[in-house]
């Protein structure tokens, strides 16, 4: 808690509340620094796993020899099966606080094994959205928290971190280690849909990326290539969808 003061109708008046929490972690892998993750500081080795598999280091739970976070002194130590490259160049991405990748995400097409044979129900699309909402208690305390959820009506996985692409890799992070199969999944999420989102959604096999707010027009074409259908600005009974719109089982559709 922190004491903080509001402003109001002219006067201050001073009163504790909850504020976001950031750390820092430097992530060494086989003896390497690799690069230093801001976050917020739960659940670390879900983020550095999942980090590890969006940059294509690992790609099963078997690939890691040690994965060890110790919070007291921000740091991060892996061992993992193979060799870095040698030269990793950094990217920044949009996300919140600047996400860090050592390349941007390519955007697969999604296998055959990857796709729903029915399509997604409108309503589990509002329903996990509602999940999502009810499972975000770092907003509600105190803001500045993002979430995510992935599932197919119910929720599966779910994460919170200050930054977006953060909740992302935590939950490729707890997939890998728990061996959950992401194949197929509904992701919503609470921020902005962005390329690097969508790219790593289609990585994990999701087939639907929804928000309360949009994507960005780099993402939706992303999203269009890669076989997502993706949705924005879901709120009451209705959104929008941006790409495959097909993907939705619903009674009647109007195209242009």
């Amino acid at each position: 808690m922190s004491w903080v003061y509001r402003y109001e109708k002219g006067t201050l008046s001073a009163r504790e509340r909850e504020v976001v929490e950031e750390v820092p972690v430097v992530l060494n892998v086989n003896g390497r620094e690799l690069a230093t993750l801001i976050a917020s500081p739960h659940d670390l080795r879900f983020l550095v796993a999942g980090f590890l598999r969006m940059q294509g280091l690992v790609e099963r739970a078997e690939d890691f020899y040690l994965l060890s976070v110790c919070n007291d002194f921000g740091m991060a130590k892996v061992q993992i099966k193979g060799e870095l490259p040698e030269s990793l160049k950094p990217v920044l991405t949009s996300g919140c606080g600047t996400g860090i990748s050592f390349t941007i995400p390519q955007a697969r097409r999604m296998r055959p094994d990857q796709t729903r044979t029915k399509g997604y129900l409108p309503a589990d699309v509002f329903t996990m959205m509602d999940a999502l909402a009810q499972k975000a208690d770092g907003y509600a305390t105190h803001g500045g928290i993002h979430s995510a959820a992935v599932g197919h009506g119910g929720v599966a996985l779910f994460s919170e971190d200050l930054g977006r692409h953060n909740t992302i890799d935590r939950i490729a992070g707890e997939a890998l280690l728990k061996g959950i199969d992401l194949a197929g999944m509904m992701l919503v999420t609470s921020g902005r849909i962005s390329t690097e989102l969508v790219a790593k959604a289609a990585l994990l096999g999701i087939g639907l990326v929804a928000s309360r707010t949009s994507p960005t027009s780099t993402a939706v074409q992303m999203a269009g290539e890669a076989g997502i259908t993706l949705i924005g600005y879901v709120k009451a009974e209705r959104f929008e969808v941006y790409s495959h719109p097909d993907r939705l089982d619903v009674v009647g559709s109007e195209t242009p």
